[in-house]
């Protein structure tokens, strides 16, 4: 279980690096919808390279599972490009901070449309991980301008995506080989993208070199590396456990933007980085102990 946790926590960090990358790739001049939708493909056309290279005998997909595996991709697509663009409107450390809510929203949907019920202890770790992502953000000093309502609401829509693609992701293609399922997944992922910014993507002039330079660098720490640790993660270890290790997205996310793009973390971030880390452990101690 520990090797699946540490899969999971993989994953998630190398989608925290993702938003101060795109904020420089902002800086160039690109857009959103040119960032997730060249991001998607080329992960996409990747997986199914190392598919066609390393997988052998390929599971037979009925229609019924093709639809539910593309549909599971279209809403991490879907999660990409809404946060990206949240990311223009307000803050990253306020839109991580949004994002991260999909944590109790992970775990209310498991209760909601299949009766799971959370624990006490994932209650509480929930509780303390909001609270340390409350921290982390920089929000509790106060010291944040006023944000955008429109950046919020992009925010919040990338936390219930993201909250639909956990639970998703945990039920449908359990018996495929990670590498397959995480091909089909990213083939819905672009398919949303594609479908929601044909037209902008259309009417792009700035298909270049440095576009490809993007497209290569967050494809593989976006759409190639955390769809392989999480096929093969979030069955093992769970819906509801897994969206609470994946809010390592938001310590990851700070440490990244501090150390790249210079943003000023102050000691209240690094307390809240800490209790989040604190709470990970806590909610799998059983594990360790075991």
């Amino acid at each position: 279980m520990t090797r699946y946790i540490l899969m999971v926590f993989a994953g998630a960090c190398s989608f925290g690096i993702l938003s101060t990358f795109v904020k420089l790739a902002y800086r160039e001049g690109y857009t959103a919808a040119e960032i997730s939708g060249t991001q998607a493909f080329t992960g996409m056309v990747v997986l199914w390279i190392l598919l066609w290279m390393y997988q052998k005998n390929k599971a037979a997909l009925s229609a019924r599972e093709w639809g539910w595996l593309l549909l599971t991709g279209a809403s991490i697509g879907f999660t990409s490009f809404v946060y990206y663009v949240s990311v223009a409107y307000i803050p990253a450390s306020v839109a991580i901070v949004i994002l991260m809510q999909f944590t109790w929203i992970g775990l209310l949907l498991e209760w909601c449309l299949f009766g799971k019920k959370p624990s006490l202890l994932q209650l509480i770790t929930t509780a303390l991980i909001l609270t340390g992502t409350w921290l982390g953000s920089g929000l509790a000093t106060g010291g944040t301008q006023p944000v955008s309502l429109k950046g919020l609401l992009y925010a919040g829509a990338s936390a219930f995506l993201y909250a639909i693609y956990v639970v998703a992701n945990s039920r449908v293609g359990k018996q495929l080989h990670p590498l397959q399922k995480s091909a089909v997944i990213m083939t819905g992922s672009t398919m949303g993208i594609l479908l929601v910014n044909a037209a902008p993507l259309i009417a792009s002039t700035h298909f270049d070199p440095g576009l490809l330079k993007w497209a290569l660098f967050l494809g593989l720490f976006g759409t190639i590396i955390p769809p392989l640790l999480f096929a093969k993660g979030i069955p093992k270890v769970g819906a509801g456990i897994s969206a609470v290790i994946m809010t390592a997205e938001l310590p990851v996310a700070i440490v990244c933007s501090h150390m790249i793009l210079k943003e000023p973390v102050n000691g209240w971030q690094w307390v809240g980085v800490a209790l989040m880390l604190l709470s990970m452990l806590l909610l799998n101690a059983p594990d360790f102990r075991r």
